[in-house]
């Protein structure tokens, strides 16, 4: 027999989701005859499934140990060891905020925020290691719930990436990131004088083959939508410029896939270092002068709105990630 403690991370879901989760190599018609069998039982008793669990609630499994093994997957045979690696092989993150529900880091550059392959290693491992390394979570608790980041920054665009440790924390996370209650804000060296801000709208068209997108309209008309064309919206102000370059402070209103990147280079004023939608010949004397190969786009800054519940704690507070070395020096070296 298995016995399983409900807690903090396992609660507020229904009974059947849970063993789906916990048992993910199970059927839902198994599930079911084991439960009408009382070879999983709730509190000791025949469940139904569609019960909603508790802390403190208590799930046996009444499973020989080579069964439960076969149903749990990898379950607790897996020695988290790409997690652990993760998080010794990948350097340079930095912890910018934690508490019991949430976890805020920031990325370098170069690292990827989720992983794209399965042969990936990405900041969310690395995360789950950090976690692991510290004690914060089990291998035991990962059996049921995996902490997740929340939000995604392109591989080579550094900053701030929240991620939620607890399940109530992922799920606040996730809704305040979805109805853009926070606000987000970037720093960035563009090419070109702009001495004072702007609010652009448009509409983004991605092309999946060449995975790059335009911007349609970029006046605000209206467009006819398809499912590969994305209303945009994008504020900026100028911090400090030059007669060559802009240190602009960009707030991301709507978050799509290289919108601050596409629509910058949309009016004239492409971010240095982004090869994808700037210009070469400028791109190619800042790798020369200071090696940069990428982007030089950095999530400094997010707004938490006034928050009750969960994360009440965070309510109306702002975090900082520092910008890079490599950031400060180009702002230094070209007068900012």
């Amino acid at each position: 027999m298995q016995l399983v403690t409900i807690d903090k991370n396992q609660a507020g879901q229904r009974f059947d989701k849970f063993l789906h989760k916990y048992l993910p190599e199970a059927g839902t018609s198994f599930l079911y005859k084991m439960m009408r069998k009382k070879n999983i039982t709730l509190n000791g008793k025949k469940a139904e499934g569609k019960e909603i669990l508790a802390v403190g609630d208590e799930v046996k499994f009444f499973f020989a140990e080579e069964t439960f093994l076969k149903f749990s997957g990898k379950g607790l045979a897996d020695n988290c060891a790409e997690y652990i690696s993760a998080y010794e092989k990948l350097t340079g993150i930095t912890v910018i905020y934690e508490d019991e529900n949430v976890l805020f880091l920031n990325k370098p550059a170069g690292i990827l925020t989720q992983k794209a392959k399965e042969d990936d290693m990405s900041l969310n491992e690395w995360m789950i290691g950090y976690l692991l390394s510290n004690g914060s979570i089990t291998k035991e608790a990962l059996h049921s719930f995996h902490p997740s980041v929340c939000n995604r920054l392109d591989r080579n665009t550094s900053g701030l990436v929240l991620c939620g440790k607890s399940l109530a924390g992922s799920q606040e996370l996730s809704r305040l990131i979805k109805d853009r209650s926070l606000q987000k804000f970037y720093q960035t060296i563009c090419v070109g004088k702009l001495d004072k801000g702007a609010d652009l709208e448009g509409y983004l068209v991605k092309n999946h083959k060449t995975n790059k997108v335009t911007v349609m309209n970029a006046n605000g008309k209206k467009y006819n939508s398809t499912e590969d064309v994305e209303y945009i919206h994008t504020k900026y102000k100028p911090l400090s410029f030059t007669k060559d370059y802009t240190l602009l402070e960009v707030e991301l209103i709507t978050g799509k896939t290289h919108q601050i990147r596409s629509h910058l280079a949309s009016t004239g004023h492409p971010i240095i270092g982004d090869f994808k939608y700037g210009d070469r010949t400028t791109n190619q004397s800042f790798k020369e002068r200071f090696g940069l190969q990428y982007q030089l786009l950095h999530a400094y800054r997010i707004v938490f709105p006034k928050i009750d519940g969960t994360l009440e704690v965070l309510s109306e507070k702002t975090f900082i990630a520092p910008c890079t070395e490599l950031f400060e020096e180009i702002r230094k070296g070209v007068n900012l």
